[in-house]
């Protein structure tokens, strides 16, 4: 069962080159298990007992109205973006005979790996076509066709000892060679389309939101096979974790997952946990019983966490040691940085109790800034009961992540029984 998982995660992950690919892949694999999609843009009603997702730009929420429900709903929330480089709106570059896109940073990225990565484009289009329609379509280039190319340690003898990063100047990745006729975006965007998408006319490409990605593909590795290393594991990987927990739950009980965009940034969007998304679906659902259904309701927000690094120990709080592959960390932050509570991460360790997995325990070290996460945002806008808890990881942030082959499988066996016991 834990290979078969694994192996299906690589493959979610895969897909899901940017937030837009992976509420993609989400609403397939929903799809596949018999959840029926919502427009907000039509009245729902009162909603039968049944299996629902409604999508918001790269953000998703799955549902389930439970047959035999009391009153509640157990939730799951992660968040579908990853810090990366994002090509600009006027991205068109040539110098010294090269052809190249400007890059905007996206979040907190380790920038040091980006480097000489072979590196894709993809996301969102929005293009208006032959009759004056304007529509958007996600594509992909998927083969390698950018690099950020390292300079030579010839010509930067200090760059082991003292290496800066300007994000402006050193992170324009290389397309190729300058050619007769500048580069032209917005062409190369219009014939991916039509290769991509054989039905569509593409008249004028008006805009993008588009992320470039390492085509390396995720993989199992290790000398026992211990570990995942992927790009985006944070936070896809939670994703997929709280997506099997949510088609696997039991259709008695209300249950629910929102993935949402713009955590990295600070989550304040129409689509990030900071916007009314989780709200305006809860209030359609639940209409005047909200208040009591949210007092009833518990979130885990799923984030990954810091395993303790075995090249840098000091850099971890003594007492608070997580491990790869030794069960999913509750992270604890006095300062509301995380949302946990006593009460909520006593509930949580009997759940994984009940599950028969490890549980783990995480504290930033007191003199480092600790990150946060869509836990205490979303206790804040609705109000519910909320843990946070993650995966152990190497490498956050990084172009290439580090999780265990264990923990994955393990949280995801805990949220099946917290999304079906009643206690």
């Amino acid at each position: 069962m834990q290979d078969v998982f694994n192996q299906q995660l690589l493959s979610f992950l895969t897909e899901s080159v940017t937030p837009y690919h992976a509420v993609q892949a989400i609403e397939s694999r929903l799809a596949d298990a018999n959840f029926v999609v919502l427009s907000e843009s039509e009245e729902w009603g009162d909603l039968a007992p049944g299996k629902y997702y409604v999508k918001r730009q790269g953000s998703i929420i799955g549902f389930v109205v439970g047959s035999e429900s009391d009153a509640g709903v157990r939730m799951v929330g992660a968040h579908t973006d990853s810090p990366c480089l994002k090509v600009k709106p006027i991205a068109e570059v040539e110098s010294n005979g090269y052809a190249q896109l400007g890059a905007q940073v996206y979040g907190g990225v380790l920038l040091a790996p980006w480097f000489d990565r072979d590196l894709s484009v993809a996301g969102q289009v929005v293009y208006r076509d032959e009759h004056g329609q304007i529509s958007e379509v996600l594509i992909d280039f998927k083969k390698p066709i950018a690099t950020v190319p390292s300079l030579a340690i010839h010509l930067d003898r200090d760059v082991n000892n003292k290496r800066s990063i300007n994000k402006q100047k050193d992170m324009v990745p290389v397309l190729g060679l300058a050619g007769e006729q500048s580069l032209d975006l917005r062409a190369m965007l219009k014939d991916q389309i039509e290769k991509q998408h054989s039905h569509v006319s593409v008249d004028r490409v008006l805009d993008y939101d588009l992320s470039f990605y390492d085509t390396q593909p995720p993989a199992i590795i290790g000398l026992n096979d211990d570990f995942i290393a992927a790009a985006r594991l944070d936070n896809l990987l939670s994703c997929f974790i709280g997506l099997d927990a949510l088609i696997n739950a039991d259709t008695k009980r209300h249950s629910l997952l929102v993935c949402n965009d713009h955590e990295e940034v600070g989550s304040a969007s129409a689509t990030g946990a900071q916007g009314p998304f989780l709200a305006n679906v809860l209030d359609r659902w639940f209409k005047d019983a909200i208040n009591v259904e949210v007092h009833h309701s518990s979130m885990i927000s799923a984030d990954n966490a810091h395993a303790r690094h075995p090249n840098y120990p000091e850099k971890h709080e003594p007492n608070h040691t997580p491990k790869i592959n030794s069960g999913v960390v509750i992270k604890i932050d006095t300062n509301q940085r995380y949302a946990t509570t006593a009460l909520t991460s006593s509930v949580f360790k009997h759940f994984c109790e009940l599950a028969e997995q490890p549980v783990q325990e995480f504290v930033t070290r007191t003199d480092l800034a600790c990150g946060s996460t869509i836990g205490p945002i979303t206790s804040t806008n609705i109000g519910v009961a909320t843990l946070d808890v993650g995966v152990p990881t190497f490498g956050m942030h990084s172009i290439r992540e580090l999780a265990g082959t264990f923990d994955a499988w393990s949280l995801a066996q805990t949220l099946k029984v917290y999304l079906d016991t009643r206690l």
